[in-house]
């Protein structure tokens, strides 16, 4: 369980084995490089397949937390995510 403060995220990562997000409290903001960020709210799972970079954290005004799931301890953590790109374009979950 991970808990995000307002405007909190993490920096890029992407793990070997894929990741599994599954959004408990607030609503979070999930972006694979080059994506949409994605809106996602307690009940939402979603998944990151390997390799995949991406990044994720809590709104500007919300606490957030989360599950994460994923298999072996392979993270490769990569830049942080800037402001430009956590202000970019969102979707909603149920939309994907």
């Amino acid at each position: 369980m991970v808990r995000f403060a307002p405007c909190a995220r993490t920096a890029w990562h992407s793990h070997g084995l894929g990741q599994t997000l599954d959004i408990v409290e607030g609503i979070a903001l999930i972006q694979s490089r080059g994506g949409d960020i994605i809106e996602a709210r307690p009940g939402d799972v979603i998944f990151t397949p390997a390799g995949e970079e991406h990044s994720h954290g809590a709104t500007p005004d919300r606490f957030m937390a989360h599950i994460a799931l994923w298999e072996g301890d392979d993270v490769d953590w990569l830049e942080h995510v800037t402001d430009d790109q956590y202000t970019g374009p969102r979707r909603p979950a149920h939309a994907l």
